[in-house]
């Protein structure tokens, strides 16, 4: 039997036929748990969500009219969707959080990072003794920061929240246990002891003066320090000092004292003297302003390392639609009827953005056993993530005593970090306001959030490594993952107008063909979006022009520029140079125009002039590091690795790290090369070779 659409009045006359087709299918979904996905006309990914009902969940956003809202604006645009049945609730929790880390989706919160966490590393001791009498590096392991994949040959500890926690960290076991940090390379090559065995934050054991059964037992004991463990590791050395005085060897016994002072020390100052808290984040949420911050402080091994703050993006439209009803498929109206009976009540704002930091931060990182936490979390989210890791979580979010004051910190520093979010946003709203009204365009506040800046520098050391950059302003800052980089090659050394001209080709010629191809004006041209990014290729659907070209030179610049425009028969009214002013002074340049206008002198104080200045150093920075770093493969030679058949990335990484550099793999023999980790005879063959002609 056919299943009849439903009649509300709300959807009489006023629905779509896209908006009832959409239904037609939500009412043929199962009754099952799963995860649906939304896409509008273009196959962008617009929603991610999960519900324990798919069928009742996914009626529930076309079987009324939500207006105005945010949520009508979103379903006003879906073409598509998508569904997945799973087995069970925590499967889609699992399967949601994962498809919003990878996709990003436009009405999902998100957290982004900008990069990974460090990590302390603790190689793992190869060898029990010394090879004829000379100490070999696999004997004593070393302590190391560390970036990266971990694996289970070597001991890792972490994650740190910042790579000063894990240098500090570091100090602190060189203080107290001296453990070695040099690289394997430098250990085999030295003769006497270094300055860090001068200075008593190393025990010299590339020279033999200390044996490597006491040097592993110096690495269990630090070890130990990092687990939590330090009120049991003190206990034990003052057992082992006591057994040294009994049997007299009172100068032994007087360097387990100092060992035990200088760890007592250590544990004081941390002022956290807990032992069933020695793994444990702290997590706050604050929100203001349309905006939100995730503070996350990390607590490991009992000491406090620091926290780190998370700015998620796309907060009001993801939050329109995450407190609308549980994504189990419990409606706004059954949410607050539960609520009214003594039930559950409906998360709140907060709620709903700590649990999608949580659900997508340990995704990636493994959680500790306890979360304390601002606000309660959802024990469904939790046995989900205990489920993954194979441990049981747990979470506090009124705690007592030293927890307390854990939390109160963390709130403390959210809110500190959302205020400085907003004043430098308000800055910078003001300065690109001034920029757009020196610059004759008269935008509304949503308009000039989307106003979009491209800049362009070229950098080379006289000819050598020419590279250009294209750095990306929008919605009033950085959009550092828009930045490209052009490798300039066929040219004249020292050419920065061939380079120029070639950078604005490759980056507008094929997007303004496919304008052409598309019979569209290319009035609205420019990557955006993830569809280009991930294809390579670009639609006219996926463009539009940057609002300002900004070109980092005068004249002669702008003039490239503007027959490159011409070609490609772009508006040149979008041109601007910044030509230094007089003796190339900071706060002195000049605004030059492509279409004719002439120059514009800012005074050094105008608003406009810093944010011109801001991206004009941005692009100059992000070009300079590139030609710097091509330019050192090129001396050094550092590519000739990877171009040997089975060397990549990280087998390229530990060579150079064993031997110190290109020149010391070049030194190394077969049986050298072999000893690195992932290093076959076979392969060490054919790098000595290639290095070797």
């Amino acid at each position: 039997m056919a299943q009849q659409l439903p009649t509300s009045p709300s959807l009489s006359g006023s629905t779509s036929a896209a908006t009832l087709s959409l239904l037609e299918q939500a009412l043929r979904l199962p009754a099952l748990p799963g995860v649906y996905r939304y896409f509008d006309a273009e196959g962008t990914l617009l929603y991610v969500g999960k519900a324990k009902n798919l069928k009742k969940r996914v009626c529930s956003y076309f079987q009324k009219s939500h207006g105005g809202t945010r949520i009508g604006h979103m379903v006003s645009k879906i073409a598509r969707m998508e569904t997945t049945v799973v087995r069970s609730e925590a499967e889609a929790l699992l399967l949601e959080n994962n498809l919003i880390k990878t996709q990003h989706p436009r009405y999902n919160i998100l957290f982004k990072d900008d990069k990974s966490y460090p990590y302390l590393k603790i190689t793992a001791a190869r060898a029990t003794s010394d090879n004829n009498g000379v100490p070999s590096p696999a004997a004593f392991p070393r302590v190391s920061y560390y970036r990266g994949g971990t694996d289970r040959r070597d001991h890792f500890f972490g994650p740190y929240p910042n790579a000063w926690a894990v240098k500090q960290t570091i100090q602190l076991l060189q203080k107290v246990f001296m453990l070695r940090t040099c690289e394997d390379s430098v250990f085999a090559n030295r003769t006497r002891p270094c300055l860090l065995h001068q200075i008593k934050r190393c025990s010299a054991p590339c020279v033999g003066l200390i044996d490597a059964e006491s040097y592993q037992a110096d690495t269990r004991d630090a070890e130990a320090l990092l687990r939590g463990q330090g009120g049991e590791l003190i206990r034990a050395l003052e057992a082992r000092m006591m057994t040294l005085a009994d049997a007299m060897q009172y100068e032994q016994a007087a360097q387990v004292r100092d060992r035990i002072a200088s760890l007592s020390a250590v544990m004081q100052q941390q002022v956290i003297e807990t032992v069933d808290d020695a793994d444990v984040d702290i997590i706050a949420v604050q929100r203001e302003g349309g905006k939100a911050c995730v503070n996350l402080a990390m607590v490991r091994g009992g000491r406090h390392l620091g926290d780190r703050p998370y700015f998620p993006s796309q907060l009001d439209a993801a939050l329109a639609l995450e407190t609308t009803g549980d994504a189990d498929g419990t409606t706004e109206s059954e949410a607050a009827a539960a609520a009214d009976s003594g039930g559950a009540p409906p998360r709140s704002p907060e709620q709903a953005i700590l649990e999608a930091f949580i659900a997508q931060h340990y995704t990636g990182y493994p959680p500790p056993p306890l979360l304390v936490t601002s606000h309660p979390v959802s024990p469904a989210l939790l046995a989900a993530l205990g489920r993954q890791v194979g441990k049981r979580l747990r979470n506090v979010s009124q705690p007592r005593g030293q927890r307390r004051a854990w939390l109160e910190m963390a709130c403390k520093n959210a809110g500190l970090q959302l205020a400085r979010l907003l004043s430098e946003e308000g800055s910078q709203k003001a300065r690109t306001q001034a920029l757009a009204q020196v610059l004759g365009a008269e935008l509304d506040d949503a308009a000039l959030r989307q106003w979009r800046i491209e800049c362009f520098d070229i950098s080379h050391t006289a000819g050598e490594a020419t590279q250009a950059s294209c750095v990306v302003f929008e919605q009033h800052q950085m959009q550092h993952s828009a930045y490209r980089r052009y490798n300039i090659t066929g040219i004249t050394p020292g050419d920065d107008y061939a380079a120029m001209r070639q950078v604005l080709l490759r980056r507008y010629g094929k997007l303004a063909h496919a304008h052409e191809q598309e019979g569209t004006p290319p009035a609205s041209l420019n990557e955006v979006g993830p569809a280009a990014n991930r294809t390579g290729a670009a639609s006219a659907s996926t463009m539009r022009m940057p609002d300002i070209v900004l070109i980092d030179g005068g004249k002669g610049q702008v003039s490239v520029a503007r027959e490159v425009f011409a070609q490609l028969g772009l508006d040149i009214s979008r041109i601007v140079g910044v030509e230094k002013g007089e003796g190339r002074k900071v706060g002195l340049e000049e605004l030059v125009f492509a279409d004719g206008r002439p120059k514009i002198t800012l005074p050094p104080s105008s608003a406009a002039l810093m944010l011109v200045a801001q991206i004009r150093d941005e692009a100059h920075r992000f070009a300079i590091t590139g030609m710097r770093a091509k330019r050192a493969r090129v001396r050094t030679g550092s590519s000739h690795l990877e171009d040997i058949p089975g060397i990549g990335p990280k087998r390229r990484a530990r060579l150079l790290q064993r031997f110190g550099g290109v020149q010391g793999v070049a030194r190394a023999s077969v049986e050298d090369l072999t000893g690195v980790d992932g290093i076959s005879t076979e392969l060490a063959h054919s790098i000595y070779q290639a290095l070797h002609g």
